[in-house]
């Protein structure tokens, strides 16, 4: 009896071969995996959306500008005439109770502030500038931490030493004391650094201050981490072949510390806004004719009774994006570290 010959059957690929197309796909891959830290991209998304459209809303839909008082403006409500601030009995008769939400995006969606401007319309323009700060300050904190951090755990010595010393005494003020005495100071004078001059209205004095305070929140654990780098196998071996500095940096050094500082961004970028939002209800942070989330609450305050939806809207919005940025955060820092992932799967 003849047996037939078995059909060649093609080997399974092993898992090797199908992990094998590189660190950062397979992060990237195991992001996409992440159902929360993709939900938390999508609310992301959606914030940035909103807060890009605002001139089309305040242009096109509400027909308002949200930096200009309007005392004695009216609108149209159920097809009626009323005063945007209920006026006075007493005095001048000015407006003192501001028109709660409408609920329609034409005529004062959210209400009015003290000042008679549309809250929705002010929402989103906060917004831009409180994800814009953020963002930056997050990007600058974490660009400046690592070069620091790099620097000083590579180089060792007298220049680890110094740069330590000088990250100790900033990391021994408390965060937000530090912001407010150096907003307090820079706000009357601005801040001039060699060539580079920032003006006390500008945008980017909070965004210099908040960056500089958190970069030893950058720099001490990448230091740390680069300490460890210098002392392994390939990189003694790579000094020892007198391979250039800055190739050994380049090639061996910033390859393993960049993941790092990618999972700091939104983490930095939640804390930063948290922080500007801090600032700017104090008054020291933004300041007019600009608008973020924190001066919205600070515009607000004295309406807390009486509107609480001039204070409340942008609360949620800064709980509400600070919370999606550290779920989005967990999930890069577990996609990006491989231990992370191994203790996961035990």
């Amino acid at each position: 009896m003849t047996l037939a010959a078995a059909p060649a059957v093609n080997p399974a690929p092993s898992t090797g071969a199908r992990r094998s197309q590189g660190p950062w796909r397979t992060a990237a891959a195991d992001l996409l995996r992440n159902r929360s830290a993709l939900a938390a991209a999508a609310v992301l998304l959606l914030v940035v959306l909103a807060t890009l459209c605002a001139p089309l809303y305040a242009d096109h839909i509400a027909h308002t500008d949200p930096f200009q008082s309007h005392v004695s403006g009216t609108t149209v409500i159920d097809g009626k005439t009323v005063p945007v601030l209920t006026p006075s009995s007493t005095g001048l008769g000015l407006g003192v109770t501001p028109i709660g939400p409408t609920w329609d995006p034409a005529h004062y969606f959210l209400g009015a502030d003290n000042q008679g401007r549309d809250v929705m319309a002010r929402l989103l323009y906060g917004g831009r500038t409180s994800l814009f700060i953020g963002v930056t300050a997050a990007l600058l904190s974490c660009a400046v931490g690592t070069a620091v951090g790099v620097v000083a755990g590579y180089a060792g010595g007298v220049v680890d030493s110094v740069i330590s010393r000088i990250l100790d005494v900033i990391w021994a003020f408390p965060v937000y004391l530090l912001a407010i005495c150096l907003s307090v100071v820079l706000l009357t004078n601005g801040l001039k650094l060699g060539p580079v001059t920032v003006e006390a209205g500008s945008l980017w004095l909070p965004i210099t201050i908040i960056a500089a305070i958190y970069v030893p929140y950058i720099a001490r654990p990448l230091r740390g981490q680069v300490l460890v780098l210098r002392n392994k196998e390939y990189i003694q071996a790579a000094i020892g072949s007198g391979a250039p500095t800055l190739r050994i940096l380049r090639r061996e050094v910033l390859p393993n510390v960049v993941p790092t500082a990618i999972v700091f961004v939104p983490l930095m970028t939640a804390l930063a806004m948290l922080t500007e939002s801090a600032l700017s209800f104090l008054s020291v942070g933004v300041q007019p004719p600009d608008a973020s989330w924190g001066t919205i609450i600070q515009d607000g305050l004295g309406l807390l009774y009486t509107r609480p939806t001039v204070t409340i809207a942008p609360g949620l919005l800064i709980a509400l994006t600070t919370a999606a940025l550290n779920v989005l955060g967990d999930g890069v820092r577990d996609a990006l570290d491989p231990g992370a992932r191994l203790r996961g799967g035990v």
